[in-house]
């Protein structure tokens, strides 16, 4: 078994729409970035790739036209299945979502299923958690939000024939 973390930070953009979990959040300013600025898949994309020692998101998913507005539950998907290919499966997905606003709890359900279905794992090894800072840092003075995320990650064991 190994344990990966991840940990991601965008600030707003009024210009975006707010993707977490692959949802659209209409209540809030979107995220500055390059994808869809999704800092919960990133930061779930990174734990994934930490505990099978890939690289970094940055590695795999460079600043360049192919990645640019591209959803991150496809960059989620690709990172799960590398992460198969190198021998790992994903046990479960811990995470927790920094924000001061808006309210996460009517889109959590739908973001758990969208996590599962790109990592393809059951919905029930999936949790999403939201917290604020009480006002305090960037997060508390609303000029971004930031998502961390807990992996654990079971080697794959293959039976002879």
């Amino acid at each position: 078994m190994r344990v990966g973390s991840g940990f991601d930070v965008h600030a707003f953009d009024p210009t975006r729409t707010l993707i977490l979990g692959g949802v659209e959040v209409p209540e809030g300013p979107g995220l500055a970035g390059h994808s869809d600025a999704d800092v919960l898949c990133h930061a779930i994309a990174d734990a994934i790739l930490g505990g099978a020692r890939l690289g970094d998101l940055g590695s795999l998913f460079p600043n360049d036209p192919k990645w640019e507005q591209a959803s991150s539950l496809v960059i989620l998907g690709a990172t799960a299945e590398a992460a198969r290919d190198a021998g790992w499966v994903i046990g479960n997905i811990d995470s927790t979502v920094i924000a001061e606003g808006p309210k996460l709890t009517p889109y959590k359900a739908e973001m758990i299923a969208n996590i599962a279905t790109a990592t393809q794992i059951d919905q029930s090894f999936v949790s999403v958690k939201a917290t604020t800072t009480d006002g305090l840092g960037f997060t508390g003075r609303r000029e971004g939000i930031a998502a961390m995320a807990t992996v654990l990650l079971d080697a794959i064991v293959l039976k002879n024939p």
